[in-house]
């Protein structure tokens, strides 16, 4: 699972930002998983906020920061988060546009401390091909709703990380036919 594969590669100390926290759910499993690291929820939606906040206070934990408005989309937002040991995005790169993702990436790397670590997980294409027929579904579904956004290929991606300063680190099959990629930064 997601919190697993995070754990093997997030740091024994440090900071991490959750880029789209969506209800909260998912930043609670990963501060209960790893409470030597102080976890920073993010989201784009104000209502997201108020559910991220409701799943905070219930979990109770001392390593969840309040969420922050964030669209980790536009150019800029690196230089208001604090420099991040790790960096964690699921299921988004597909939703946004190539423009998007790119600009995603490359203020993710500058949020980075130098060997950080970014973790991009969800569907992507690989070598430029869609693997299932149900990934070339969701896929088509996507784009019909908007042509800009759909699966992002593995190679693009690791290209233009490399591009902003990012190492690739690996790669982890998960499950639905789903992808980790795992990039550090350089020093």
């Amino acid at each position: 699972d997601v919190c697993a594969a995070i754990s093997v590669i997030a740091p024994h100390s440090g900071v991490a930002l959750e880029i789209a926290s969506g209800t909260g759910q998912h930043i609670v499993t990963f501060a209960s998983a790893m409470p030597h690291i102080q976890w920073q929820p993010t989201e784009v939606e104000p209502v997201r906020i108020r559910s991220i906040q409701a799943y905070v206070h219930e979990a109770a934990q001392g390593n969840i920061a309040q969420p922050i408005l964030l669209n980790a989309t536009q150019v800029g937002w690196s230089a208001k988060v604090s420099p991040m040991d790790l960096i964690t995005l699921a299921n988004l790169l597909h939703l946004i546009s190539e423009g998007e993702a790119t600009k995603l990436i490359a203020e993710s790397a500058k949020a980075l401390k130098p060997n950080g670590k970014l973790f991009l997980y969800g569907p992507f294409r690989r070598k430029g091909k869609l693997t299932s027929e149900g990934d070339a579904s969701f896929d088509a579904s996507i784009r019909a709703s908007d042509p800009e956004t759909g699966y992002k290929d593995d190679g693009w991606v690791k290209d233009t990380a490399q591009k902003n300063s990012l190492t690739f680190h690996q790669a982890v099959e998960m499950p639905a036919n789903n992808l980790a990629l795992v990039f550090a930064r350089k020093t």
